[in-house]
């Protein structure tokens, strides 16, 4: 691992020209964050990665984090395990995933465990990095609205402001304004500061109670609506401009949230104190995650707005500082900074953006899309992440919102940062920050936190706002008392290989596995014999690109005497063959071997039968996109390779778009030709028009003339005849001229309509194409399905009186 020397270490850099992580860390210096920063990426770009990289760097550096969290996929933050075993990763193996890798969950568990160790180790970090990150900070989740772990009263956030109203009327009056859109958007009012009459009242009860230092809670301010404290609002009367009857209406929507039985969660758990929520009454470091997946949009507003206010106010009671204090990191902000809209959630938190660097508050912002977020939050962030991108046109615009932002020292190279982003995979990012000279690809670090996914109920039930705790698995149930043991072990059949398993579980944490915290007296160690078979699986398939290894493993421990063995209910996860010892542990004793295991032709024909099994069990599931022709790599799943054809679609789309375009802007080019040809010849026929209307009217003149001084002639006449046929014939070509035209018009509004369909039927042809997606299952060659062990195993056990036996081996 990289010497931090204070700075945050977010991955390496990654080679333009080869897109490939060279072995130079990129380290980001944390107070670059007091001018705030974005990270942008479509699905599958690791994102939520890079984000949680940010936080972990955070705990190492001793600095609290606040963590609103959407979409549930920020409370894998807490998934900091001190061991990288199995036991760990059990609890929060995905059934679905391991179903999909043709595992069961322990075996997955198994999978992760090892993923996770492996991909720690490539980017110079260990268990005790992550037990050093899992230690720097404490670690909680709340969940505002529910009481499923741990709840947040986010009416205390009604209570006054400790803040002068001499100092800060500004402020607080924009707190004002922001509560009161909250409450009006949770009871479906949206409530327009100057216009909504509901506003009016609402911010005029809170700000008559704070500027008394008065606490407001909602069944006051219900009782406000209906016996306001004043008799005016602005030069009117109150009657006048909100009628009582109108204001009991209001009351009532109001009453109904606070007698609704669903609401008291609001009421119920830790204050919204910004204070607790970001340090422990002992000064350590907290890392708060605000989980909100479970609550529906309006609630989500209300609680976002109220959450960003009283960190806004909390803010302001602070000294200055240029070193970054805390950091406010937002996983999805996708409807709470747009760029057009103003949901009540926008103004404190583009204040925030604005002036929370004075205090050393960090706001960290995470989307999919450069269009969620408002032009003027972009210009207040210093420091862009921008990773793989939906479409080319995404990738535009967020050129364009660099460019207007004229982010870094020397001016924004548009052709360089396009070039950068047009290289960049899942997991690299191009890092441009003004502190910085120049912009840089990266491919981020290891995440030392498990990413497991979006968390449901039943994961934060589980979790309980704390760091989990490993559970060890037991593959057979302890028995109520320990059977008889011999002190030396048993002879075997030749022909049968023996296999001695290690002892790897502690009395202790086997006691623990069943309930039993403080275990009483002595616990002896015996070895039962037990059937062991692993076997290796290549599942290879060329046309798919498909090249992965299985390996399956089973340990049927006192398998049935009959010889009988279902090897799925045995299933457990792979085991290390080269590290088994060579011999048991001195003093231990051992079980009788019976049945099956003293028949070595028995044993033969059920090695046969378990590699059957491993060949039906080492299929790979993975999904395909015949008409992309693509397939995902074992252990993608499906959000990831959606994303992965929703990308291959659009490059198909591009080029298809390309051609139509070339196609009918020809055809465009050469009606607006032969337009221009025509407007031009329109011109010269109304000159020619004016010129003849000239000389006919000077031809009548000359007869007038003629007529009234008795000079009349047949010369004359004839020539205003051919005068007023000249004009006719003039006025006949620029009728001709603009008939031409507004032709040409129409044919170019009908050939831009066509462009048009042409280009929406495209896009669905494409999108149908990227939804193509079907789950394929691969299976191994039977000739590649080699065993590595079958045989007898001596297995562990620990025994006490009272306990019974419990598994003293892990796997």
């Amino acid at each position: 691992m990289p010497e931090r020397s204070g700075k945050f270490y977010l991955g390496r850099k990654v080679k333009p020209e080869t897109g490939k992580a060279g072995t130079d860390p990129v380290l980001y210096d944390p107070d670059d964050l007091t001018t705030h920063g974005v990270i942008i990426g479509m699905t599958g770009s690791g994102k939520t990665g890079l984000g949680l990289i940010f936080l972990e760097e955070a705990a190492l550096a001793g600095l609290p984090a606040l963590i609103i969290d959407p979409k549930g996929d920020a409370s894998n933050h807490l998934l900091h395990f001190p061991k990288l075993t199995s036991e760990f990763f059990l609890p929060w193996a995905d059934a679905d995933q391991a179903r999909r890798a043709g595992v069961d969950t322990t075996a997955y568990a198994a999978q992760q465990a090892k993923l996770w160790s492996e991909g720690l180790k490539e980017w110079g970090l260990a268990e005790a990095d992550v037990r050093q990150v899992a230690e720097a900070a404490d670690f909680s989740v709340y969940t505002p609205g529910s009481t499923m772990v741990r709840p947040l009263s986010v009416l205390s956030s009604l209570r006054a402001p400790r803040l002068s109203w001499e100092e800060h009327t500004e402020t607080l009056r924009e707190k004002v304004s922001s509560t009161g859109q909250a409450l009006l958007a949770l009871v479906g009012i949206e409530g327009d500061p100057v216009q909504s009459r509901e506003h009016i009242l609402l911010a005029n009860l809170l700000e008559h109670a704070w500027r008394a230092g008065e606490d407001m809670s909602l069944e006051k301010l219900v009782q406000q609506i209906q016996t306001p404290p004043f008799q005016k609002l602005g030069a009117m009367e109150l009657q006048a401009f909100y009628p009582s009857d109108d204001r009991r209406s209001l009351a009532l929507r109001l009453n109904n949230l606070l007698a609704a039985p669903s609401f008291q969660a609001w009421t119920e758990g830790d204050d919204l104190d910004i204070e607790r929520l970001l340090w422990t009454p002992g000064g350590k470091p907290r890392h708060t995650v605000l989980h909100l997946a479970h609550l529906g949009a309006a609630e989500r507003m209300f609680f976002v707005t109220l959450f960003l206010e009283s960190l806004e106010s909390w803010m302001h009671t602070q000294s200055g500082s240029s070193s970054l204090r805390a950091l406010l990191y937002i996983d999805e902000v996708l409807g709470y900074l747009p760029p057009v809209a103003i949901p009540p959630s926008k103004p404190p938190l583009l204040r925030l953006m604005k002036q929370a660097r004075a205090f050393g508050l960090g706001v960290l912002l995470s989307t999919q899309n450069p269009v969620d977020l408002d032009y003027k939050a972009l210009a207040n962030a210093g420091t862009w992440c921008l990773g793989k991108l939906q479409t080319a046109q995404d990738k535009a615009r967020l050129l364009d919102g660099l460019e207007g932002a004229d982010v870094g020292r020397e001016g924004f190279k548009r052709k360089e940062v396009d070039s950068l982003l047009s290289r960049i995979g899942p997991r690299t990012f191009l890092l441009h920050n003004v502190h910085e000279r120049e912009a840089q690809l990266f491919h981020t670090r290891w995440a030392m936190a498990y990413l497991r996914g979006p968390m449901t109920r039943e994961d934060l039930r589980r979790l309980g706002g704390e760091t989990p705790k490993a559970q060890v698995p037991v593959t057979s149930a302890p028995r109520a008392e320990p059977l008889a043991a011999a002190a030396s072990m048993p002879s075997t059949p030749d022909g049968v290989a023996v296999y001695i398993l290690p002892n790897n579980v502690t009395w202790e944490a086997a006691a623990r596995s069943v309930g039993i915290a403080s275990p009483a007296g002595k616990a002896e160690l015996v070895y039962r014999p037990a059937v062991l078979a692993q076997a290796t699986a290549r599942v290879l398939n060329r046309k798919e690109g498909i090249d992965a290894i299985q390996t399956v493993t089973a340990l049927a421990v006192n398998p049935d005497p009959r010889g009988i063995i279902r090897w799925e209910d045995h299933a457990v996860e792979a085991i290390d063959l080269g590290s088994l010892p060579a011999s048991p542990l001195a003093g231990a004793r051992f079980g009788d071997v019976a049945g099956v295991l003293l028949d070595a032709k028995r044993m033969k024909q059920l090695e046969k039968d378990f590699l059957d099994f491993a060949h039906r069990r080492a299929s790979v599931r993975v999904f395909s996109n015949q008409v992309l022709k693509l397939t995902s790599q074992p252990g993608m799943d499906e959000a990831a390779f959606r994303a992965e054809c929703q990308q291959a679609a659009t490059q198909g789309r591009e080029a298809e778009a390309q051609k139509i375009k070339t196609s009918f802007e020809r055809k465009l080019r050469t009606l607006q030709d032969r337009l221009s040809r025509e407007e031009r010849e329109l011109a010269q026929d109304q000159a020619e028009l004016a010129g003849r209307k000239f000389e006919e009217l000077a031809t009548h003149g000359e007869n007038l003339w003629g007529l009234f001084g008795g000079r009349r002639s047949q010369r004359r006449l004839t020539s205003s005849l051919t005068k007023r046929r000249l004009t006719t014939q003039a006025k006949a070509d620029v009728d001709e001229s603009v008939g031409a035209i507004e032709g040409f018009k129409r044919d170019l509004e009908a050939l831009q309509a066509e462009m048009a369909e042409a280009m929406d039927a495209l896009d669905e042809a494409w999108a149908d194409k990227a939804n193509q997606i079907e789950e394929v299952t691969l299976t191994p060659s039977r000739k590649d399905v080699l065993r590595d062990a079958f045989g007898l195993a001596w297995v562990p056990h620990w025994a006490a009186e009272g306990v019974g036996e419990l598994l003293g081996f892990g796997g």
